[in-house]
């Protein structure tokens, strides 16, 4: 686990260019990128694009002055190297299409999108930390696809239905706390 002192100087490393503090950011986090490719449909090659590609994405994040990281800087940078490598598997999806009309997106879109999807994400994972401990690990169980006779066993609710009452009660002050924040309609308008 990093501490802010270290998260600092890698976000300074990345907006300057620092070179021993690039190559810490790469000893921290490009064995986690790789693990995560691996284990989902990719290779070496791919895990070093992706990596290049968060690099990229957040060094021209961290340049703004206004910009900071509320979670450790690892977490961050590897959430936005799994969101590169989920929007690059589903790029690699087979789709039908008109050959003489496919679109070719740029490297800058694809940079804009990616901070636009962090941005969302953020916003999220901030109002989540808002609600209740006790909403917050209901919606993770939930989250992670966990049924909910399960959940009911390991929260101690009787029964099922009381989850899903409580699971959609947490749900609704999730959505209330997003929708309430100004950054929200923000986002939706882009």
């Amino acid at each position: 686990m990093t501490n802010i002192k270290t998260d600092h100087y890698l976000l300074h490393s990345l907006a300057t260019g620092e070179g021993a503090g690039i190559q810490e950011i790469y000893r921290l986090i490009y064995p986690k990128v790789l693990s995560y490719v691996r284990g989902h449909e990719g290779d070496e090659d791919d895990a070093k694009d992706i990596m290049q590609k968060g690099l990229l994405q957040l060094a021209v994040r961290a340049r703004n002055n206004d910009f900071e990281i509320v979670t450790s800087f690892e977490a961050y940078l590897f959430t936005i190297c799994k969101n590169a490598w989920r929007r690059e598997r589903k790029k690699l999806q087979p789709r039908v299409t008109n050959d003489a009309s496919i679109d070719h997106v740029s490297e800058e879109r694809d940079i804009a999108l990616a901070a636009y999807e962090q941005e969302k994400w953020e916003l999220f994972h901030e109002k989540l930390m808002e609600i209740s401990q006790n909403c917050r690990e209901l919606l993770r169980h939930f989250f992670n696809k966990l049924p909910y006779m399960k959940i009911a066993d390991m929260m101690g609710y009787a029964t099922e239905n009381t989850v899903r009452q409580r699971i959609f009660k947490c749900k609704a002050k999730l959505k209330a706390a997003v929708v309430s924040d100004t950054r929200y309609n923000q986002l939706k308008s882009l």
